[in-house]
């Protein structure tokens, strides 16, 4: 092999090898990845059994049901349609009824949302971008008189 030749399949290489990596980093992003859904977008967009997704909404008034131990039931809402999620776990001290909230998990085959985690907000300055947005569309979220 000449020396350009042996630079050449250096360079192939190289190339292969980033290739193969970027390759492997964006399959793997793509499976991690956990989509935001609000109750109401669930109707238009029907989820798997076992795909994880993140919800969010509000906390439905009235729905928090404490069972055995740490485990808790209630309803997210959009005010149009509520899901009823299971969370077994501590809940943040800012959970309440009426308040923001972030779940993500998966569904069940019952048609339950199982939750793993739980992340509660008190206003929209520290909700995600989305769910501020998705409130304030449905007219069920409004602006703070104070900012």
């Amino acid at each position: 092999m000449t020396r350009k030749q042996k630079r050449l399949s250096v360079i192939v290489a190289g190339l292969a090898f980033l290739g193969a990596s970027t390759g492997l980093t964006f399959y793997a992003l793509g499976q991690k990845a956990s989509y935001f859904y609000m109750p109401a977008d669930l109707a238009s967009a029907p989820v798997q059994p076992g795909q994880r997704i993140r919800l969010g909404g509000l906390v439905e008034r009235g729905t928090v049901v404490r069972g055995e131990g740490a485990t808790v039931a209630f309803s997210v809402t959009d005010e149009q349609r509520s899901v009823k999620v299971t969370y077994t776990g501590i809940l943040p001290d800012l959970f309440r009824e009426g308040q923001g909230v972030i779940t993500e998990g998966t569904f069940s085959t019952g048609g339950v949302f199982v939750a793993d985690s739980v992340l509660a907000k008190h206003d929209e300055r520290y909700m995600p971008k989305e769910v501020a947005e998705g409130l304030k569309a449905k007219g069920v979220w409004e602006e703070s008189k104070t900012q």
